[in-house]
């Protein structure tokens, strides 16, 4: 007899222990801890390689490393890019050494400021910040062209808008760097 209900009881138990909702049943009554929209913004940039393409480098033994007094300022307004020959675009895409301008059969994009600066997104408004993420729009203005490669936009897009609003409150909280980036050259101007 014994036998008989030490089956069913261990896949009972089995059930439960595999069933999210009867885990999540306890959980649901606790309230869930507040996320700091700053912390979770630097997060994400983090995450996201933002570093990557918007902050200026620094050259070290284990290659180039974004210079923190400059994150996330943009590709350098003095910086002068070298002489090229035009014939590698029809093969290649092209990266300054930076990774903050890049040249292609679009043109030569630069990396845009995103620091709280007005030569950056000081002046920009969440809701212009929500545009150019989810939309492509260049500063975020409504008939604006569209923003360059190799600004990944249409996979941010995907992201939640609080997310991306998360990501613009850590922007607005970061030093400010005045540098104000060159606009984008067309290929006509190689």
């Amino acid at each position: 007899m014994k036998k008989s209900y030490f089956i069913p009881v261990v896949i009972s138990v089995v059930l439960l222990a595999c069933n999210p909702a009867a885990k999540n049943a306890e959980t649901n009554n606790q309230p869930t801890p507040a996320v700091d929209p700053i912390e979770k913004g630097k997060k994400l940039v983090n995450t996201l390689g933002c570093n990557d393409c918007h902050s200026p480098k620094m050259m070290t033994a284990m290659g180039p490393v974004p210079d923190t007094l400059r994150l996330l300022s943009g590709h350098q307004a003095d910086e002068l890019l070298p002489e090229y020959d035009a014939n590698i675009l029809k093969s290649y895409v092209l990266f300054n050494m930076n990774n903050t301008a890049t040249i292609g059969p679009w043109g030569t994009s630069f990396a845009a400021n995103l620091t709280p600066d007005p030569s950056g997104i000081g002046n920009w408004t969440e809701e212009q910040f929500l545009r150019a993420m989810k939309q492509g729009k260049w500063k975020g203005l409504e008939n604006s062209r569209q923003l360059l490669p190799p600004m990944p936009w249409q996979s941010y897009s995907q992201m939640d808008d609080e997310d991306i609003k998360a990501i613009f409150a850590y922007l607005k909280s970061i030093k400010p760097v005045n540098n104000l980036v060159p606009m984008a050259i067309p290929p006509s101007g190689n």
